[in-house]
């Protein structure tokens, strides 16, 4: 693995670090924009700036130009990603969902004219996903799902519920899992659709998480009739579709870029924070515990770019991701973790507070961490799949 930058990266991430800091609103700076909050001005100032992205094709870079992209390397997509979250860059989840997950899948699996409406939108910054794959009785084992699609001449019908979707409330579209043989076995009879979320029968109902947000939803399918050219992929055949997009989903190399941002400031704050004896700096377990952490953050950040390496020479990574995945969601959960027990009771506060110190960020952070290991896969699915197929041992 060489994981040295050439010097046309090297420019690229200059070229994005000087339009980073000239674009990104001081309003969206001045809010401080907790991990999954989401209220009708952020998302107005998000999708603004993701329309700007789109404009230089770094939106969706990756993507062939013909879909707004610029046909970027795995590597240079890294580079940006990195980049916009170190920077603290508007971003909601529609960014990383439709132009990280959704769009990468449809173009390894859609048909032409499927790319061209789908990807296409989404790389202009034109069409918002929302993800509909938790079912009451289905999270962790996805292929329980048990939404019916019949078909029905030039139309399927669609018939059940999905939960924790997020995004439904603001999303055009629906990357959907469905059931569309249910004497198959549970891996055979699944098939994937895009569903238009202003379709009749479609309810969309508010569930608001621990933070007090209102991110996901849970959304009712009652007889929704979806065209048959809305299928990705091969019918019955989705859980192979499925699993593309999963192992986008888990490839997360913005993350240890944002963890290394709150790094810093914590470095910052116990360096400028009176403690016992001078500042918090001074207490030797504080300097090794955030020690400890950027260099854990570091070892996140290569195993990342492991994922993205293989990328590049056209390997197909498999626990490769669920490493990367697990390690930094472990490590996300332990930094919040340690970064209250620095700042103490003022941890708890919200950035409503006056006397909340990094407006607020910990107590969001501490929250919400505990959905990276449970997105995506749960951190014991990761294990699975890491002993399965990276250690070849048997099933349990």
């Amino acid at each position: 693995m060489d994981f040295r930058f050439t010097q046309e990266q090297e420019a690229l991430r200059q070229e994005v670090r000087d339009w980073l800091k000239k674009e990104i609103p001081a309003r969206w700076i001045e809010m401080g924009v907790a991990l999954w909050e989401d209220n009708d001005e952020i998302w107005a100032i998000a999708r603004d700036f993701e329309r700007k992205l789109a404009a230089k094709g770094w939106l969706a870079p990756g993507y062939p130009s013909r879909y707004g992209g610029i046909d970027a390397t795995p590597m240079e997509q890294a580079i940006l990603g990195e980049e916009k979250a170190y920077a603290g860059a508007p971003a909601m989840l529609s960014d990383v969902l439709a132009a990280g997950w959704v769009g990468p899948t449809i173009l390894l699996f859609g048909t032409d004219e499927q790319k061209e409406r789908y990807v296409g939108g989404i790389g202009r910054g034109k069409l918002v996903f929302c993800l509909g794959y938790s079912e009451p009785e289905a999270g962790s084992d996805l292929a329980a799902v048990q939404t019916l699609a019949v078909e029905d001449g030039d139309h399927y019908i669609i018939n059940g519920q999905k939960i924790f979707t997020s995004l439904a409330h603001r999303a055009d579209y629906c990357w959907m899992a469905t059931r569309t043989d249910r004497d198959a076995p549970k891996h055979k009879g699944i098939s994937m659709f895009v569903v238009d979320m202003k379709t009749p029968g479609i309810t969309v109902r508010p569930l608001v998480n621990m933070l007090g947000f209102h991110e996901f939803n849970e959304v009712f399918f009652d007889n929704v009739r979806v065209p048959k050219e809305n299928m990705v992929g091969e019918k019955n055949r989705g859980w192979y579709t499925l699993i593309a997009a999963l192992n986008f989903e888990r490839s997360v190399v913005y993350i240890p870029a944002a963890n290394r941002r709150l790094i810093e400031k914590l470095v910052s704050y116990a360096r400028e924070t009176p403690g016992e004896g001078g500042v918090l700096a001074d207490n030797p377990l504080v300097r090794h515990k955030l020690a400890e952490m950027a260099l854990e953050n570091e070892v996140c950040r290569l195993l990342c770019y492991r994922v993205v390496w293989m990328q590049t020479r056209g390997m197909i990574p498999a626990y490769e991701t669920s490493v990367s995945y697990l390690h930094t969601a472990e490590l996300t959960r332990r930094l919040a973790h340690i970064a209250m027990e620095m700042l103490g009771l003022y941890g708890q506060l919200d950035k409503s507070s006056t006397w909340a110190p990094l407006k607020g960020a910990i107590k969001s952070l501490c929250l919400g961490a505990l959905g990276l290991g449970i997105g995506g896969g749960t951190n014991e699915i990761q294990r699975n799949l890491i002993a399965t197929i990276g250690l070849g041992l048997p099933r349990g």
